[in-house]
């Protein structure tokens, strides 16, 4: 569809119902006189001037004035509602530079945030003389009046009392006339009678927009960098001079054909939009209902804590009032006793009217049971102790930790799921999983991730694994089974409640256990053309002085040969496996296996090779390769570089066609791994994030074998982190 029966197909919107894109962001009325911010945002002028707080005798003012037409004139600093708003901005911080200096009245201040997007805007020396007018949004807002007062008409300017309505506008002279004045300003056979006239309106714009730095200069270019109109004399020595521009008419063309396709598309997904409004406002719904219940429920639980609390209280107060009670009734009956041994007191008087009995029989059956009293209170006052103790100590609470644990709860309810990240998590024997937390969430207690075997139905073994609560974002795995498919989920937990499983990944483990080792820059390293990392665990190839004069070589036909580097451990038993990434931007590096004797003949007996048809593939004529495949060799090294990997012609990948150079081809995995089974004498070589086998071969290991690089030009290996984890960790 062409543009033309796509503005035709284009339904008009009412101009009465874009009044939200006609606000002006700081003081939320239609747009004055608005300026484009070098951000693409327009903002009123005024506005401009009380974010820069420059007051109207200011330089820099007049000349923003001068160099706008039609801008409003200078006014006194007096409170507006605009200037309020700013205020309330600057007091709660929503507008904050480092250029922001709230008493300032120089024009050195000119960097302020923009209200739309809060990124910095620095206007530089010229201030706002380096602003467009925005003229459309103005015609817009003019338009947007004046379908908003159909009913009141444009007046004439020159009529003199009573006012006529206006018929017509005079862009030139930026006034609006009724006919007679139009006619009697602008006669026949004067140059005003060639002004440019419309139909009544309130925005007088220029014919031509000028630029703002060259003020005589029309705009004629536009800066694709900058994204906004420039003069010839911005490109040639101005700002702009090594920016990318394109012609006004070609700009022109290709904007109003983007704004074209893009209203059409929105247009076209009209009831798209209108059924998901239709969802939102069901989701509004319920989450206003999930909210009413949700705030019930809170209810609840609390009036159950209350009144728990409430319980609690009682039978504590209860406690404390039984015990008083009981304690001030034995400790009276002591102080009643007490008195009791006082002269002249009861007992003490009953004692003595005891002794003036002067029959023995009589005497003995009363003194006997009187003694014993005597005897008591005699005792007491020897041994003197409170018959209770006025401390409540055993009442006091300690409400410590209560109080804790109460402050600790979250009422965020059921966390958010999180999402193992792929990028950080490797599998091998042992698993590493990562993964990132929802964000804007609140704090979890815990993690726990569950893990099953994929395909293990039929041994009963496919049940999910738990491992033990998790409380950072990663946990590693052991005993995971060779060359197996295995399934990894998260959840988190928050007060005992559990958010739902992360989505499923699964990974491969590699068909034997990690190997570790790092690199080895004891044994035939070469310092000045390979750079090895303070860790050991990655190496790059420079193209330093050796590699230049090496290249005086290649007219004669030579060939210069590889720089190898090995592992600084070595195998001679077992199945083990080993993964790296090759850098995309490398030129040629090879990666396998090599013995020692190879690597003997490597390091002390270096030779160019030069013969073409020499390959480090076979260690033997490449040529005769597929007739001597069978011939097993002490090392194997693949070839990758350029963003590929490169099969030898005798591969026994699956699938694919020796003969054909295309399919021996392969765009380089983002890791690869090698798997040396020694005992087999066999060397596999995987994409290492699929585990799919794109080569092997048969390989002779006599000796002790090592991993094996070579790098030419410049290249670039790092060894897989979890190979090299524990190597590191004890050095």
């Amino acid at each position: 569809m062409s543009a033309v029966s796509r503005r035709n197909s284009i339904v008009s919107v009412p101009i009465k119902n874009i009044e939200r894109e006609l606000i002006c962001p700081i003081c939320k009325e239609l747009f004055t006189h608005p300026l484009i911010l070098p951000c693409q945002h327009s903002v009123c002028h005024k506005c401009v001037r009380e974010l820069l707080l420059l007051n109207h005798e200011d330089s820099f003012d007049a000349g923003s004035e001068c160099s706008l037409p039609g801008s409003p004139g200078p006014r006194s600093r007096v409170p507006s509602p605009s200037m309020e708003r700013l205020d309330r901005l600057a007091r709660s911080g929503s507008i904050s530079s480092p250029g922001w200096r709230r008493g300032s009245v120089t024009p050195r201040v000119t960097t302020f945030p923009c209200p739309g997007c809060q990124h910095d805007v620095d206007l530089g020396e010229r201030g706002m003389s380096m602003l467009f007018r925005n003229f459309t949004l103005e015609s817009i807002v003019e338009r947007y009046r004046q379908a908003a007062r159909a009913a009141v008409a444009i007046m004439c300017n020159m009529c003199k009392p009573p006012q006529q309505e206006a018929t017509k506008s005079c862009m030139d002279c930026k006034a609006s006339y009724c006919n007679e004045c139009f006619k009697f300003h602008h006669p026949w056979g004067t140059p005003k009678a060639q002004h440019e006239y419309v139909g009544p309106t309130m925005n007088f714009r220029p014919k031509v927009l000028m630029c703002p730095e060259h003020e005589m200069e029309k705009v004629n270019m536009y800066c694709e960098v900058c994204r906004r109109p420039v003069c010839h004399l911005c490109k040639l020595g101005g700002s702009h001079a090594n920016h990318k521009v394109t012609s006004m008419s070609s700009a022109y063309k290709i904007l109003k054909e983007k704004l074209s396709k893009s209203i059409h598309y929105l247009i076209s997904k009209e009831d798209q939009v209108r059924t998901q409004i239709s969802h939102l406002e069901v989701l509004i719904n319920e989450t206003e209902e999930n909210g009413q219940v949700a705030e019930c429920g809170a209810y609840e639980h609390f009036e159950r804590l209350f009144q728990t609390l409430q319980e609690r209280k009682s039978e504590m107060l209860n406690s404390i009032e039984q015990s008083r009670t009981r304690r001030l009734e034995q400790l009276r009956g002591q102080v009643e006793e007490y008195q009791g041994m006082l002269e002249n007191s009861g007992l003490v008087g009953y004692a003595q009217e005891v002794l003036k009995e002067t029959d023995q029989s009589c005497f003995v059956q009363t003194a006997k049971q009187l003694h014993t009293r005597i005897a008591k209170s005699t005792e007491s006052l020897r041994t003197f102790h409170p018959a209770a103790d006025p401390s409540f100590d055993e009442f006091v609470l300690e409400t410590s930790r209560e109080e804790a644990m109460l402050k600790e709860l979250c009422f965020g309810g059921v966390p958010e799921p999180p999402i193992i990240d792929l990028s950080r998590s490797h599998v091998y024997n042992e698993g590493l999983l990562c993964w990132q937390l929802a964000e804007d969430t609140l704090a979890t207690d815990h993690q726990v991730l569950e893990y099953r075997r994929l395909g293990a139905e039929q041994d009963g073994d496919s049940r999910w694994r738990l491992t033990d609560r998790v409380y950072g974002p990663s946990t590693v795995v052991c005993d995971l089974e060779a060359d197996s498919l295995y399934s990894f989920r998260v959840r988190s937990c928050r007060n005992s409640l559990y958010s739902p499983y992360s989505p499923e990944v699964t990974f491969h483990t590699p068909p034997a256990p990690a190997f570790g080792f790092l690199f080895n820059d004891n044994c035939g390293f070469s310092s000045e053309r390979l750079a090895l990392s303070r860790r050991r665990d990655s190496v790059e190839s420079m193209a330093g002085m050796a590699f230049l004069l090496a290249a005086e070589r290649v007219q004669t036909g030579s060939y210069m040969g590889l720089d190898y580097i090995i592992g600084d451990t070595g195998i001679s038993q077992g199945r083990h496996y080993w993964a790296f990434r090759v850098e995309p931007h490398s030129y040629l590096v090879k990666v396998g296996v090599a013995s020692d004797s190879k690597l003997l003949e490597w390091f002390h007996n270096p030779r160019d090779t030069s013969s073409p048809r020499y390959d480090h593939d076979s260690g033997h004529d490449s040529g005769s390769e597929d007739t001597c495949y069978d011939l097993s060799q002490p090392f194997t090294l693949l070839t990758v570089g350029m963003g590929k990997i490169f099969l030898p012609k005798a591969s026994v990948s699956a699938g694919s066609d020796h003969g054909d150079h295309s399919n021996r081809v392969l765009p380089m995995p983002q890791r690869i791994g090698v798997c040396l089974d020694y005992d087999a004498g066999r060397v596999y070589f995987y994409d290492a994030d699929t585990m799919r086998c794109l080569y092997e071969r048969q390989v002779d290991c006599s000796g002790t074998m090592y991993p094996a690089f070579g790098l030419m030009g410049s290249g670039k290996v790092h060894l897989e982190d979890f190979i090299t984890a524990k190597r590191l960790s004890y050095m």
